[in-house]
């Protein structure tokens, strides 16, 4: 066995996302061959990749059927997650993905869904960060269980920078870490921007695979002020299955596809699908409708991104600070796995295949 044999074989194994083969896309590394011993390293697109096992089997396949019946096949794995930032990197300059997490409207669990998503990407390897850029009903501090705490400073080139606090590998930041629980928001929308934008260039965030954005419901100013501020790489659509949720996420679909925003949208997410009950985990109870979110990505050419089902566990985790991908329930654990594999999978064929991300200048 050469290393020409190795990688001509490995020309026939395609990563699936991608729709191009290993070789082409430069992720076989490092072969090394020892009589009837061969390794390779293949560089995954991220830490996350949900499709490791099945370009394993394929590369294992392409060597034993194309070079050596023989061979001993070892199969290594490494990443660099990709990114498609090509501004000049003056904020968040270590972080590689942006994804916003967005409704038209509140209490479809958003909040949630954003945590979770967050903790399956550092559960599969990736550095993550959550930034909880609802102003007036933030969440991740209960979510996360850090009520009451309060994050550090620290000077950094003669500049006072917040030290995002970390729980579950997740790096946080919250206006709920800053003020009292116990008083409400009063502030106008500048003031609210004001204080996302200091989440931005005042955090020390470090290096990121991802970093992801709770945004608030609707349409508004700090939605505005993100994408002014930062390139994002994209977002994810969250709704319910119910009409009057459908009707405000077609909105939130709107705002971005607008020309002079123009965001990716990575895909759509049905939250609260069905209910499944602890002593019937095989019935399914479509409360909110049935595969209204699967319709409306549909309507709008949008991938869905999978069924997050109502379960106790979920509503109990959040509240409790335990977030369901850090809890015990095997269900929801899955459904959400299956989510954050299909997310991962869309924001690695957007960065291949769509323009760089840049801040938009918005006019409205």
């Amino acid at each position: 066995m050469t290393e020409a044999d190795i990688l001509k074989a490995l020309g026939n194994v395609q990563e699936p996302d991608l729709g191009k083969d290993l070789v082409t896309l430069n992720m076989v590394k490092d072969i090394a061959i020892n009589g009837n011993e061969v390794s390779f390293t293949i560089v995954l697109t991220t830490p996350a990749c949900p499709m490791k096992d099945m370009m394993r089997t394929a590369s294992e396949n392409a060597v034993k059927i194309l070079v050596n019946k023989e061979a001993k096949v070892q199969v290594n794995f490494t990443a660099n997650t990709t990114t498609n930032r090509k501004d000049n990197r003056q904020v968040l300059a270590g972080v590689k993905n942006i994804i916003a997490v967005v409704s038209g409207k509140g209490g479809v669990g958003k909040s949630t869904i954003a945590a979770n998503l967050a903790l399956a990407l550092s559960e599969g390897g990736a550095k993550v960060g959550l930034m909880d850029a609802d102003i007036y009903g933030p969440s991740v501090p209960i979510m996360f269980g850090v009520r009451g705490e309060r994050p550090l400073m620290k000077d950094v080139n003669g500049k006072g920078m917040i030290v995002p606090l970390e729980k579950y590998g997740i790096r946080l930041i919250s206006i709920g870490l800053l003020v009292d629980e116990k008083n409400a928001v009063v502030w106008r929308g500048p003031m609210a921007s004001s204080a996302i934008r200091q989440f931005i260039t005042d955090v020390e965030w470090g290096e990121l695979d991802y970093l992801i954005i709770d945004m608030p419901p609707g349409t508004g100013d700090i939605q505005l002020t993100v994408m002014q501020t930062i390139p994002v790489t994209g977002v994810v659509i969250v709704s319910t299955p119910q009409t009057v949720a459908l009707a405000d996420a077609k909105k939130a679909i709107a705002m971005f596809g607008q020309a002079q925003i123009n965001v990716p949208i990575i895909g759509l997410v049905e939250n609260m699908a069905y209910f499944t009950p602890a002593e019937l985990p095989d019935n399914k109870y479509y409360l909110f409708g049935k595969e209204g979110g699967k319709r409306l990505a549909d309507e709008y050419d949008l991938p869905f991104l999978g069924q997050i089902p109502l379960v106790q566990s979920i509503r109990e985790g959040g509240d409790n600070g335990v977030p369901a991908m850090v809890g015990d329930d095997a269900v929801s654990k899955q459904a959400l796995r299956d989510f954050v594999s299909a997310a991962v999978r869309n924001i690695a064929i957007r960065n291949a295949n769509l323009t760089a991300t840049k801040p938009v200048e918005v006019t409205v």
